[in-house]
């Protein structure tokens, strides 16, 4: 047990002690503040498509190199041209290039939306590298979604398209049917018609028309640029 008179100088140094911790945690805390998380807002873009369509087969093609651009900056979606028929037995619309076209689109929804973004992207480009006249088969399906690294049969798509690769699925006739109908609702009439944040920007239909600020790879890029630029310039990273 210390002596009386070495009290004094044991409590002045606890305290002396817990002084300088305090005075650490503080310069701790001032050099290293809480960092806040932030999330830029990407760009919405949508094609409205027919999956056996040249019009969408070329539009997709320059988005793709689009993408290999500004993959980074934007959520891309496709949207689907077609007339509900509820007579039709196996999808409920009828798809101008046929059912196989049908199955085409149900098979690139499924895949939309259950494969990330540069996996079924990946998917539609392979589709669309087969040949207009092979797009909704199944054998196109099952290689595309090989090419792509999406396991057709735990990832979901082929649960949502239907296992046998026919497109049929019930999920993924749904999806198309609410995709058919989206695309009325927002006016999407021909294929490719492009939307950028909300604004249809250009269309391609035998040709480019109203495309009021371009229709090349360059033009598209700097949309997206303009437009996220527009929709991150209130917040501020820290």
């Amino acid at each position: 047990m210390p002596s009386s008179g070495l009290v004094p100088i044991l409590t002045a140094t606890v305290v002396a002690f817990a002084i300088a911790v305090g005075a650490l945690e503080l310069a701790l805390t001032i050099q290293e503040p809480a960092q806040v998380a932030y999330h830029a807002v990407k760009v919405p873009v949508i094609l409205g498509v027919m999956s056996r369509c040249p019009d969408a087969h070329l539009c997709e093609t320059v988005f793709d190199q689009v993408l290999h651009q500004v993959s980074d900056k934007v959520v891309l979606q496709l949207s689907f041209i077609g007339t509900p028929n509820a007579s039709e037995p196996d999808f409920g619309v009828t798809c101008m290039h046929g059912p196989e076209e049908c199955a085409g689109n149900v098979h690139e929804l499924c895949a939309m939306k259950y494969a990330p973004q540069t996996q079924w992207w990946e998917f539609v480009q392979c589709q669309n590298f087969q040949g207009r006249g092979h797009v909704g088969l199944p054998d196109t399906a099952f290689k595309c979604a090989n090419s792509a690294n999406i396991d057709w049969e735990e990832s979901g798509v082929g649960d949502c398209a239907g296992l046998d690769g026919s497109g049929k699925g019930d999920e993924g006739v749904k999806l198309l049917q609410e995709s058919v109908k989206n695309s009325q609702l927002i006016g999407i009439k021909k294929s490719c018609t492009i939307i950028i944040n909300g604004k249809q920007v250009c269309i391609h239909d035998g040709t480019w028309y109203d495309c009021e600020n371009g229709h090349t790879v360059k033009d598209f890029v700097r949309q997206i640029d303009e437009e996220y630029q527009k929709l991150n310039s209130d917040d501020t990273e820290v």
